[in-house]
């Protein structure tokens, strides 16, 4: 079996259509952090990231806050955070607006990795998405912004089932 026996497999219905995109999108996510990971030096995808993150920032992120935009928990942030400062791509500090926070801060490492191998990485990119035309790239960008509040949608349902449905 191969990947076109599963899309004609699953193309049949709408209810069948739901599963192969939630099957599609988690397949993808793992080849998409297996082809990075192996081609993004020093790092993993996951890092990567979390250092696209901080940087983009305008402001000192918590572990919390950081870990609510990458979709993860705070303890995730926090070992990705501990390696990335072993590597002395930041700086763990507490957090300037809670004493209780850690934040994370970035080093010249992380701007001189980012200036340095940055544009390797939208190479990749430009080669991942050539097969699109630009509206296709439009059609999927609105779709994937849509497929967020899918996923609200998904954890509100979830906590207002009772516990033992769940």
């Amino acid at each position: 079996m191969d990947i076109n026996d599963l899309i004609q497999k699953f193309s049949g219905t709408n209810e069948d259509r739901i599963k192969a995109i939630f099957s599609t999108l988690f397949i993808a996510g793992n080849r998409l952090q297996t082809v990075f990971d192996k081609n993004i030096p020093q790092i993993s995808l996951k890092q990567f990231m979390l250092l696209t993150m901080v940087r983009q920032s305008e402001e000192q992120l918590t572990f919390t806050q950081l870990g609510k935009l990458l979709g993860c928990s705070r303890q995730n942030i926090k070992k990705l955070a501990y390696a990335l400062e072993r590597k002395g791509f930041v700086k763990i500090s507490r957090s300037s607006g809670d004493s209780r926070a850690s934040s994370i801060e970035p080093t010249a490492k992380m701007e001189d990795y980012f200036n340095n191998i940055f544009a390797a990485y939208q190479d990749q990119l430009k080669y991942l998405f050539e097969v699109y035309s630009v509206q296709e790239v439009e059609q999927l960008f609105e779709l994937l912004m849509k497929l967020y509040a899918g996923i609200d949608n998904l954890e509100t349902k979830l906590k207002q089932m009772p516990k033992e449905r769940v």
